[in-house]
């Protein structure tokens, strides 16, 4: 379309618009021919250079220029000083503070940049905050702990995302610059599965550490497709582990030594800290999970958007304040995430509801919503993380490692029982 038929007195919009036009085919949208790439979102530029013109600034068209006229100059951003408001020059792209007002960052305008579909298309709505959610996140680093921390992931009914959770959990912290390392005492090593561990039964592995007392340096891998992350393996010979350890002395501290040993001696191999292990317990409360308890300070309870899942929740807790009592004082709840949440049932509102209601501080904001893409990922090797980076379930595990980042900067960690 010649430029000349543009002029018809359009202002610039605080919200981007699509404009159609009587005799345009249909709404004026292009795409770039040339491979030439949109500098913005990707926007209409609406202006006499054709298909090749790239969007500027965040993308939104420019204001209608009049035919021989000149464009409107850019206002410029002003400051306050102590003889009033002048003019600067530019203004950084990054978070900064003038004035006492604080500028959002780049990655923060672009987030509130994109346009709200509106109630009507529900699925562009979707698609539109989950844009929000993924800018807002990808490619932070997330706040170092001021200690390691030690969670044990556990939760005695099975197929409530345990192991999802922990290898998730783990790749997104190790890939917001964190260093991880998860334990797989887990005997069927799904976690060394997921995260393309060698586990076969001629493998060091956490047997060889729990019952002939090997050190874990020498059993420790790291994963391949995630820098960072760490695991120390489970095979098929833990399954014995349970008997095996019955007549062993300090059978429930083994972990524990062994675990501990391993992050002091960090410094003395010339390492960095380890920022967060992660132990992926077996569907049960055995002799590997009290090992599990006795060695972390903290518990993370993955919990299933069903009514089975809460029943097993208070036996779970029962047993914490045992080993709490006897065992290891410093052991306590300190996150719990909902997982498998399905927004079309009745059910998982009503569980969710019920849950956040007992464990307010606890829960995390993030639930996890049943997806196809994160029970595809383990087939191939590898977390949801670098299988389908930008699925649903993917984000929804990055935030969730947000948050538990976010609650262990400067020992903000925390603990106790439900309310009420």
């Amino acid at each position: 379309m010649p430029a000349a038929t543009v002029d018809r007195g359009i202002e610039q919009p605080e919200q981007p618009s699509i404009q159609l036009c009587d005799g345009d085919e249909g709404v004026r949208s292009h795409v770039s021919t040339s491979g030439l790439a949109h500098a913005g979102l990707g926007w209409p530029v609406d202006g006499a250079g054709g298909d090749d013109v790239p969007s500027y600034g965040l993308g939104w068209p420019p204001a209608a220029v009049e035919p021989g006229g000149e464009p409107e100059p850019e206002a410029h951003p002003t400051e306050a000083t102590e003889g009033g408001l002048t003019t600067t020059d530019s203004v950084s792209r990054e978070t900064a503070n003038q004035g006492g007002v604080e500028h959002l960052s780049e990655r923060e305008e672009l987030a509130a940049s994109l346009p709200d579909p509106g109630s009507e298309t529900p699925l562009a709505q979707a698609v539109a905050e989950d844009a929000r959610r993924r800018l807002k996140l990808s490619g932070t680093t997330f706040p170092k702990p001021d200690h390691t921390r030690i969670l044990t992931v556990a939760n005695q009914k099975g197929g409530v995302g345990k192991t999802t959770t922990t290898v998730n959990v783990a790749a997104a912290l190790a890939q917001a610059g964190l260093k991880v390392l998860v334990v797989d005492i887990d005997p069927q090593g799904n976690a060394s599965t997921a995260l393309g561990i060698d586990h076969h039964a001629d493998v060091p592995s956490i047997y060889d550490v729990l019952v002939d007392g090997k050190p874990i340096i020498d059993c420790v891998q790291e994963c391949v497709d995630v820098p960072n992350l760490w695991c120390v393996p489970a095979t098929i010979d833990l399954a014995g582990a349970e008997i095996e350890l019955v007549s062993l002395v300090a059978r429930e501290t083994r972990m524990e030594r062994a675990l501990t040993a391993y992050v002091k001696g960090a410094a003395e191999r010339g390492e960095e800290r380890l920022d967060y292990v992660l132990i992926d317990c077996p569907p049960s409360l055995g002799l590997l999970t009290v090992n599990a308890f006795v060695a972390a300070d903290e518990v993370f309870i993955p919990i299933q958007c069903e009514y089975y899942a809460l029943e097993g929740l208070s036996q779970l807790l029962k047993n914490i304040e045992l080993i709490k009592s006897h065992l290891n004082p410093g052991l306590h709840v300190s996150t719990i995430l909902l997982t498998m949440y399905d927004g079309r049932t009745r059910l998982s509102a009503q569980v969710a509801e019920e849950v956040r209601t007992h464990f307010p501080v606890q829960v995390l904001r993030t639930s996890v919503p049943r997806s196809v893409r994160i029970s595809e990922a383990p087939s191939f090797g590898q977390t949801v993380m670098t299988y389908d980076p930008n699925s649903s379930g993917a984000l929804s595990y990055l935030e969730a490692a947000s948050e538990l980042a976010d609650r262990g900067r400067a020992g903000e960690v925390t603990g106790g029982g439900p309310a009420g």
